[in-house]
């Protein structure tokens, strides 16, 4: 796992241009701790940040092939040792034992080609000195990200925004649509929140010419008719995990396991136990199970659950506790926004995943995660509620925002001009016209299938961005195994009488999993992440914000609406009640610390 970095341009010789592209390649020295290189061309400068994980000391990048080719790469490739067999029968000779260069010599071999054969997660830039053009690619699933900047002559790419902002040919300029991205919450468009910058679509790649740019399509849903029974499905969905599982384990430094006590994490630590005694980790808040109180959402703390799987796996567990104090820590914030490039309004959500991860990443460099097992499944409640589904909108907006948006601290003619309304319906109309359908499909199993859509392509997203952002930040690398393409094509064509066989959530993963949890995780509805219920966090909040609203030079100001700072600053006589009401408060301290941090000139 690693950063990237780099610049092409057709009009100038970059080997002049040494102090800028390293300054790129420094931005995502967190991604990559273990070594840095650079490869500066007339036309091509490829930079690297390696977190070693795969051939820890013959892995250096960026990796060249016989001066024919480049390549500057992010992620795993889990089937590269077939690939390499493969290519070592046709000729290839390899100097190293990581899948960087058994992707380097896929594409000597097969050209983009080398695409279709691989599995896993990774965006890689490729610079092809024969042709003298450059790839960007990402997976399928989109788990590693990837952005880059268009040029009057060529291109800036990187891993994360920032790597892209160190160049002076792209200032940090954010416009009402970008504005409008920031504020949502559904991946309604790939472009970024920053001007002129775009996000490497998942399933894409990225030719880049002395002609232009050529975005290509290699990887989408379709939709198939599905012809096992249920027995057979549940079977096929139990190899695909043990497969997925055993390939995602190989690694040549300490692995874990993300551990919640809920059905996905706790599949993926027992099938990880059943191939040797695995390490794991559960995030937790001070006096949290003692003084739970349940919501709509969550019924019940993990970590009981988490101490029973530990327990019935035997595996290497530690709780990551933390305070009150430590979530509303003002450099634990700016920390996370560095992180995002942007702010964001989930906070603590946002900071615990990332204390966690700076915890873990004390121990191990991998970690094993249950993420994406609920978009693929059906988990959450609003995959359940009428109301939910057949609203006319993304289902988990018509869920969670019913009474309070985030956005209701802002400044009233801002929202009347970014009208998020009108933004969000056209993102929804846009991604219900990609969904594909089967002829003859019944009326419910139709709109499930737009539904499942949905989750996978526009909230999936941003909860990958989430947990590669947060983990990256301290150098760790998580996997995730339910993303795996070849699970995510086969369950997207089961039908939603199938994934709901038993009338509950996941029926399909929780019969695959049958015989590895105790009784009461099989049985245990699906709980949400946790946020921290502790007074003491909401009323740092208001006191920051207060501090804010009191420093007349604070840049978020402009964009505040004053009546409702001021309502969401007054001590109440308890704790705010709703989640909604409580990020409106993370989202104005988050955007003024960006605007603070990054110079944001704002086009509005």
């Amino acid at each position: 796992m690693c950063g990237i970095a780099g610049w092409v341009d057709f009009d100038r010789d970059l080997t002049d241009e040494r102090a800028t592209a390293l300054a790129m390649t420094e931005t995502m020295s967190c991604r990559g701790p273990d070594d840095q290189g650079l490869h500066l061309g007339r036309h091509a400068a490829l930079g690297n940040r390696r977190l070693a994980v795969i051939d820890v000391e013959g892995g250096h990048m960026p990796m060249t092939a016989d001066g024919l080719a480049v390549i500057t790469y992010s992620g795993e490739v889990y089937n590269f040792g077939e690939l390499r067999a493969e290519l070592a029968a046709k000729g290839h000779r390899f100097r190293t034992r990581s899948d960087t260069e058994v992707v380097l010599h896929g594409y000597l071999e097969w050209g983009e080609a080398v695409v279709d054969r691989l599995n896993g997660m990774y965006a890689f830039a490729l610079w092809d000195e024969r042709t003298q053009e450059l790839l960007l690619i990402r997976d399928r699933m989109g788990i590693k990200p990837l952005y880059y900047y268009p040029l009057p002559h060529g291109v800036l790419f990187g891993s994360e925004p920032k790597a892209i902002l160190a160049n002076p040919l792209a200032p940090p300029v954010v416009d009402i649509d970008g504005l409008r991205q920031l504020l949502s919450l559904a991946s309604l468009r790939q472009r970024p929140v920053y001007k002129g910058m775009y996000e490497l679509p998942p399933g894409h790649l990225l030719r880049v010419s002395r002609q232009g740019t050529r975005l290509r399509r290699y990887w989408a849903l379709e939709a198939r008719e599905h012809t096992d029974d249920l027995d057979t499905t549940v079977r096929t969905v139990r190899e695909l995990l043990e497969d997925i599982v055993s390939r995602q384990l190989v690694s040549d430094v300490p692995l874990c396991s993300l551990l919640s006590g809920g059905l996905d994490s706790s599949i993926v630590t027992a099938l990880a136990a059943k191939r040797g005694r695995i390490r794991s980790f559960a995030v937790d808040y001070a006096g949290y199970a003692e003084n739970f109180q349940a919501d709509e959402l969550r019924g019940d703390p993990d970590a009981p659950f988490v101490r029973m799987l530990a327990e019935h796996v035997g595996s290497d567990h530690t709780d990551i506790v933390l305070g009150p104090d430590e979530l509303a820590d003002p450099s634990l914030r700016a920390a996370v926004v560095r992180a995002w490039d942007v702010p964001h309004f989930v906070g603590d959500m946002n900071s615990s995943l990332y204390m966690l991860f700076r915890a873990i990443r004390e121990h191990s460099t991998v970690a094993l995660s249950g993420e994406s097992a609920d978009e693929v499944f059906g988990g959450y409640a609003w995959f359940h509620l009428p109301e939910a589904v057949q609203a006319d909108t993304f289902p988990w907006l018509a869920m969670v925002m019913r009474e309070h948006q985030p956005t209701d601290i802002l400044d009233t003619s801002l929202l009347r001009r970014l009208d998020m309304d009108t933004y969000t319906a056209d993102g929804y109309r846009t991604a219900l016209g990609e969904v594909p359908h089967l002829d003859e499909q019944d009326e419910r199993e139709r709109r499930m299938r737009e539904i499942c859509y949905l989750h996978l392509t526009r909230f999936l997203p941003f909860l990958l961005d989430r947990k590669d952002r947060m983990s990256m930040a301290v150098g760790l690398e998580v996997r995730v195994p339910f993303c795996d393409h070849r699970l995510v094509e086969y369950v997207f064509n089961t039908p939603w009488s199938m994934k709901t066989f038993d009338g509950r959530e996941k029926s399909l993963l929780r019969a695959a999993g049958a015989d590895l949890l105790p009784e009461p995780i099989l049985r245990r509805v699906k709980a949400p992440y946790p946020v921290t219920q502790d007074v003491g966090y909401e009323q740092a909040l208001r006191a920051a914000l207060r501090e804010v609203a009191s420093d007349k030079e604070s840049p978020v100001l402009p964009l505040l609406d004053p009546a409702a700072v001021r309502a969401a600053v007054t001590d109440p006589s308890e704790k705010v009640t709703t989640t909604m009401t409580r990020f409106g408060l993370e989202l104005a301290l988050d955007l003024n610390v960006w605007l603070t941090d990054y110079g944001v000139r704002l086009d509005l």
